[in-house]
């Protein structure tokens, strides 16, 4: 069987799964059963989530590590850059405290992370924005 039947049929399955589990999500409740619905959405997100970086590692890591060695430093400076603008973003969060907010209290390491991901959500949108812009300009410089 080759390669692109199985990540088809894989696809599929992830797919099915998804949907099933969103069904019944709704057909119970989201609030019902100690948000078990949610729970197990959760649950199935973190498989997804670990499926995906486990394709990623034999995809690119063990496969373009055998077709193409020098891939494999590739790999590793852009895992460096990664952490490094994680940590940039982590470093400027300031985990203060919402303005008004009146619920149950927060710790403050769970405020840092929230800045944290709205720091790297600003930035990636950012930067999202500048790619597009720039390429939209060298693509008309080009014609």
């Amino acid at each position: 069987m080759k390669y692109d039947k199985i990540i088809k049929w894989v696809l599929v399955a992830l797919f099915v799964v998804g949907a099933v589990l969103s069904f019944y999500g709704f057909i119970v409740g989201f609030e019902s059963n100690g948000n078990a619905p949610v729970d197990n959405m959760l649950y199935c997100a973190y498989a997804f989530v670990g499926i995906a970086l486990l394709a990623v590692l034999l995809g690119v890591a063990v496969i373009g590590g055998i077709n193409n060695p020098k891939s494999l430093l590739k790999l590793g400076l852009g895992c460096v850059v990664i952490a490094a603008v994680i940590a940039v973003a982590y470093v400027l969060a300031p985990g203060t405290p919402a303005v008004g907010y009146l619920g149950e209290p927060v710790s403050d390491q769970t405020l840092k992370l929230t800045d944290t991901i709205l720091n790297l959500t600003y930035l990636l949108c950012g930067a999202t924005l500048a790619s597009l812009i720039v390429a939209w300009v060298v693509s008309a410089i080009r014609k």
